[in-house]
């Protein structure tokens, strides 16, 4: 499966990275929304990882711009931020997130889990 991580911090970026490719999936980091928006169209990928808080564009301008442009409809979009008020993540599934993750409490098992879920 190839997952694309759009993530601003370079340790959580390397962290993602080796844990998915671990677990046999093909990931992409962009470093920012803008980049990401980017890679969305170039790498095609299934799981999109998305940040909110980030440099250039933040998450929620990503998944604006992907509702926008109708390429929400086809990619599964978990968030995966430290933001965890019930505004922040009821906002984000509003604008197409699949889910959202609070990486503050990070378990590989829930991610992996949840990445499958929303590939079925």
């Amino acid at each position: 499966m190839k997952i694309l991580i759009i993530e601003d911090d370079v340790f959580f970026q390397k962290f993602y990275k080796t844990q998915l490719e671990e677990h046999g999936h093909q990931t992409e980091i962009a470093v920012n929304g803008k980049e990401g928006l980017e890679k969305v169209k170039s790498y095609k990928p299934d799981v999109v990882l998305l940040d909110i808080i980030m440099p250039v564009k933040d998450g929620f301008q990503v998944l604006e711009e992907l509702k926008q442009n109708g390429s929400i409809q086809n990619l599964h979009v978990l968030v995966f931020s430290t933001l965890g008020q019930e505004k922040d993540v009821k906002r984000a599934l509003e604008l197409g997130a699949k889910d959202y993750i609070n990486k503050s409490y990070f378990d590989l098992n829930v991610l992996l889990t949840k990445i499958a879920q929303v590939t079925k």
